[in-house]
Order: C-alpha cells, then structure tokens, then sequence
C-alpha cells in the first residue's frame, strides 16, 4: 500500500508567506466556478430590478464586462506571480510599498464586515426557521464553526468551499433550466411569456437613464468576491494552472450565472412586482411559476451562498493579513503559522467580524452605518490598484520573464484603460447619486488614511536601509 505524505509548507517568494499547499485542483475549480454565485446575486439583485426594471439585464452585462476585464488582468499577475497576497503583492512590486499596504488592509477590513453582514443575513434566515431563536447566537454559532474550519488545515476550507459551490451551481442551473422551460411555454401550467414583461410597464428603460444607472452600481458590487480565486490558487498544488484556468472560464461563468439569471427573471415577471424586493427576485420567479415550497427551497440556497461567503471571506482575509505581515505591513504576531495555517490571523479576522455583528446591536444608528459606508466602494479601490498594477507590470514581464505571461490580457493596453476609464465612469455615477455618494466620501477617506500610512511606512524604511 503506497503512502502519501501531506506537502511541505511553501514560503511563496513574492509575500514571503509560508503556507502549505493543501487545496486540490478539484477545491480551486469549484471555488472559481461557485465563487462567481455569491451572495449578493441572490440577496441584493432584487432593488436593482426594482431600479433598473428589465434594463437590469444591460445594467449587469456592462459590469460584467468590467469584471471580465479586471479578472483577466488579475489573472495575467496571478498567473505569473502567485501569491497569497494576490493583488496587493502585484501592486506593491508595480507601484510601490505604500500601494501593496493601502490595497492589502482595505481589502482585509471589506472581507471582515462581509462576514458581519453575511452572519446577520444567514441568522435571519435561521431566525425564521426558528421563531424565538437569538439573532446573535446563530452568528456566533456559524462563526465558531468556520473560525474551527480555518484554524485547521487549509484542505477543510477547501471541502467547504467544494460542496457549497456544487449546492450553489446545481441550485442556479435548476433554476435557469426552469426558467428558459417556463419561457418557451413547455413547462406544464406555464404560457409562454413572450416579450411582454420586457417591453410593456413602462418599456425596456422604464425609469429612464437614471434607473439604469441605479441598476448599474447594484450590479457592479453584486460580483465581489471573485478575487478570492486568485489568493486561494497559492496554496493549491497548480498555482499557475488554477489561475489560468479560472480566468480563462471566467466570461462564460459571468454571462451564464449573472446575466442568464437577470434576462429569466425580469422575462418572467413584471419588474414592477414588489415580491421581487421584498421575497427577492429567485423566490418571486418561481412563486410566479407556481413551483411548490419555492420560498424555503431558495432559502437553503440563499443560506448555503451567504455561509459560503463567511468561510471564503475568513479564509481570504487571513491570508491577506498574512501576506502583508510577511511583507512587513502589519503586526508580526498576525502573520504567525501553524502548520502552514495562519491561525492567529484567522482568530483576529473572525473575531473582527463578530465584533461588526455586535456593533450593529448596540450602534446601528451610528458606527455600523459608518461600517457599511465605509466598506461601500473599496471593491472599485481594489480594482483600480489592479488595472494600475497589470499595466505596470505586464511591459516589465515582457522585458524581464516573458515565459510568464500564461495569461495575457486581451488588445493590451487599450482594454487596461478601458477598465480604468469604466472605473472613473463608476466612480462619477456614485458621486452623482445621493444613496451612494456618502459611500464614495467614506470609502474616499479611508483609503486615504491607508496611503498616508503605508507612504510614511515606507519613507520611514528607506530612511532606516539606507
């Protein structure tokens, strides 16, 4: 009988992070193919339509090619340089210290309110299951299980992350086969709706201009998260086969997942229908159709994506910590590993995250809404730092390692500054709206405070080198 030893911890030479490779090519597959369904989708697609009205479905194709053009960029770094510090690391070599520290601890403060917000959103769910039940104590109790989850070793993770994903992609895919049956007019009981729902209330645009771009900045951080991909590929066996691989799928997983389900939708029942904000638009579709016990099948579904999100956040946040640590950035107790585990850093970010559940408790008037503002628009801040970084980068590659470039981004440069200028678009669309403005200020603010930081850290360590 052969026997197989666990693999050596591997110190990634871009963060200096020693973490083990414990994820199998089959963990990295699933996490980039369920990755795409987050919460968000399920959860949050609702007040777009509501926005937008049938126009969701452009409002999410065009920042969906956004998206495809940040992963592919990121992609192309990951690929050549896996770290578990992702983009951070690429834009600490691309543009300085200072940039790898702002992006980094922005990045780890958003993924820690997540799991917050992602435990109050599954306690609720629980709490209707459970008439009577605490609130709080699911919280605590889902956070107790995948802080244990991530102390262990990074394999358990990946089995998580590997059965959630499959739960989420067979519950979409059921739905969008329903769906496209039910719009044909062959499902039993169901006519065909034709095109009445996209062109009748009020047309395709019913709110005009401005509804579509309300759609538009729902839909932009509907797809968070898709960064997790690109850290968990530097502890999997295949760093650079994983990347390339997930990045390479990315575009169909984004038309099918997001923009499939959008079209189904908004074809199927009348935008202007309030169940589809207050039950969310997956329940009211096939409470629409007339499917049995459709609310409580959508909110195990709903359930499995939000605590999917609270592990791979908690995953992803500690590795951040880690690699900044590693880097020098944080507080070297932070960065301690056990095992090729970064336990400490997965206490200090569960517990960061449960501290954010309480704060909603005891200041939701005050510091929790602060929270919510200030993580509003740090997934645009990390996409910025990416685009910068991959245009940076990719000629020195060129020069220096071109056997590197795995993945190349497509009609570089010209797509580089596509994304940035869809960036500035995006930005300028919040300053102009009064529900996302404070957001855009708040965020503003803290990523300033994060680059004077890191700058003054980083004059301070050339002063001592030299």
């Amino acid at each position: 009988m052969s026997r197989t030893t666990a693999p050596a911890p591997v110190e990634h030479k871009d963060d200096g992070a020693t973490l083990s490779h414990g994820l199998k090519q089959r963990h990295l597959s699933m996490i980039a193919l369920g990755g795409v369904i987050g919460a968000g989708l399920f959860v949050g697609s609702g007040a777009g339509i509501a926005a937008a009205g049938p126009s969701i479905v452009l409002a999410y194709a065009i920042s969906g090619l956004l998206v495809m053009l940040v992963m592919r960029m990121l992609g192309e770094m990951s690929a050549a340089n896996p770290a578990s510090g992702s983009f951070s690391v690429h834009a600490e070599r691309a543009i300085g210290p200072w940039a790898g520290f702002t992006a980094g601890w922005a990045f780890w403060f958003l993924l820690c309110v997540a799991v917050g917000l992602e435990g109050i959103g599954a306690a609720k769910i629980m709490t209707g299951w459970f008439p009577g039940t605490s609130e709080w104590l699911w919280v605590a109790l889902f956070m107790l299980v995948f802080c244990v989850t991530n102390l262990a070793a990074v394999k358990n993770f990946g089995e998580f992350e590997f059965w959630f994903a499959a739960l989420k992609v067979g519950a979409i895919v059921l739905f969008l086969g329903i769906g496209v049956l039910a719009i044909v007019g062959v499902l039993p009981g169901s006519d065909a709706p034709g095109t009445t729902n996209l062109t009748g209330e009020g047309g395709f645009l019913p709110n005009g201009s401005e509804g579509l771009i309300v759609g538009l900045l729902a839909s932009v951080f509907a797809y968070g998260g898709l960064e997790t991909v690109t850290i968990a590929a530097a502890e999997s066996e295949h760093p650079v086969q994983g990347v390339a691989k997930a990045v390479r799928t990315a575009m169909w997983r984004i038309a099918v997942f997001y923009i499939g389900s959008m079209a189904v939708i908004v074809t199927l029942v009348p935008w202007g229908d309030q169940a589809v904000v207050e039950k969310g638009p997956y329940v009211a579709t096939l409470d629409h159709l007339g499917i049995p016990a459709a609310g409580q099948i959508m909110n195990v579904v709903v359930l499995v994506a939000l605590l999917s999100a609270m592990n791979a956040n908690i995953y992803g946040a500690s590795r951040m910590a880690t690699s900044l640590v590693a880097r020098g950035q944080g507080p070297k107790a932070l960065g301690q590993t056990f095992g090729g585990v970064p336990r400490f850093a997965v206490l200090v970010s569960s517990l960061f995250g449960f501290a954010c559940v309480l704060l909603s408790y005891w200041r939701p008037n005050d510091i929790f809404i602060w929270l919510l503002n200030t993580i509003g628009a740090i997934i645009l801040v990390v996409w910025f730092f990416i685009a910068v970084s991959q245009l940076l980068l990719r000629r020195r590659t060129e020069r220096e390692a071109p056997e590197k470039l795995v993945v190349k981004m497509w009609a570089f440069p010209v797509l580089t500054w596509v994304a940035l200028a869809g960036m500035a678009a995006i930005f300028f669309l919040m300053a102009r709206e009064e529900g996302t403005r404070v957001q855009l200020y708040w965020t503003g603010g803290l990523t300033v405070l994060l680059a004077a930081i890191g700058f003054v850290r980083q004059k301070a360590a050339a002063r001592s080198a030299g």
